[in-house]
């Protein structure tokens, strides 16, 4: 039965993840030890983005003067792409078919990967091809649920991008200020937003907790998450807390990789952008956010707890 906890800390966890960082990756340091539990690591953030960025510069920013000119650029753009269809559309649909089947590929290797680095976080174990058999179930379960939910999001991403273009397209063929443009598709992007957190918060609440609920329970996605359901209806206020908390979390250890990057003058930046590499030179900060949720949602009672309720760690298989 679930019940209410008495007290929920936001900043005991930090200490608690703090010292599982020490066990797991310096005590004793193993260097090969960091490269096998980073490469789950590394398999667990496919696909979250990150590291890129938008620059920009005062010297080579273009700006429009007025409207008129953007509107000669926009229909220069038009008949450019009709007047070219018969080579940009199927080039179109070739890019669309390898965006699809590289963010399905990605999200397979992430959803094994999130259990790949669970198992070693909260077993302190150094495994691959273990977490990677004996989780195999419930990680194909994660990947299915994490395509659907894909799938219906693009439902109103599509057309409020779709309408989005439109309207901007629209309003800059009518006479009128750039100021007034913008300022009527202020709504749409304000409903873009408000779809984005939708399913941002979908995304992080499965990954924070309805993983560590399958990892326990060796149930498949929906089960984990119809058991969290409970759990936060009844906590609504603590995971709000939380959510908030996260946003402190990601500025402080944004700041201290920063810091690493200036005293070392940048190359930390340059060893951060290979692949797995610099996955594996910030596996501290990777092991802390990983242990931090798994920490926060033990306080709920030891039935949430992956670290001691993990002393036989096999999991039924999951109801067919």
């Amino acid at each position: 039965m679930t019940t209410v906890p008495a007290y929920i800390s936001v900043t005991t966890p930090v200490t608690q993840a703090i010292d599982r960082v020490k066990l797991l990756l310096f005590r004793p340091f193993d260097l090969g030890k960091w490269f096998t539990v980073g490469f789950g690591a590394w398999l667990a953030t496919l696909g979250r983005g990150g590291g890129g960025g938008l620059n920009y510069s005062s010297h080579h920013e273009r700006r429009f003067n007025d409207v008129e000119s953007f509107r000669q650029w926009t229909n220069h753009a038009r008949d450019y792409v009709m007047s070219n269809l018969n080579w940009i559309l199927p080039l179109a649909i070739a890019i669309a078919l390898f965006v699809i089947a590289l963010v399905v590929l990605l999200t397979w290797l992430h959803s094994r990967g999130e259990f790949m680095f669970l198992h070693c976080v909260a077993l302190n174990k150094a495994e691959i091809d273990v977490p990677w058999n004996r989780h195999a179930a419930g990680a194909n379960s994660l990947f299915c649920f994490r395509i659907v939910v894909w799938l219906i999001s693009l439902l109103p991403i599509v057309p409020l991008l779709a309408f989005t273009g439109i309207t901007a397209f629209r309003l800059v063929n009518e006479a009128g200020a750039i100021a007034d443009i913008l300022l009527g598709l202020i709504p749409l992007v304000l409903m873009f937003v408000a779809v984005f957190v939708f399913f941002f918060l979908i995304r992080k609440l499965t990954i924070d907790f309805v993983v560590p609920i399958m990892f326990l329970r060796g149930t498949k996605c929906l089960a984990a998450w119809s058991e969290f359901l409970g759990l936060l209806s009844m906590n609504v206020g603590h995971f709000i807390v939380y959510l908030l908390f996260q946003i402190v979390l990601a500025i402080v250890l944004g700041m201290i990789v920063l810091a690493a990057f200036l005293v070392t003058c940048c190359i930390a930046c340059c060893v951060v952008m290979i692949p797995y590499v610099g996955t594996v030179l910030l596996l501290p900060i990777f092991t802390f956010k990983r242990s931090y949720s798994l920490y926060y949602l033990a306080q709920f009672g030891p039935q949430y707890d992956v670290f001691t309720s993990m002393a036989s760690p096999t999991p039924q298989a999951p109801v067919a």
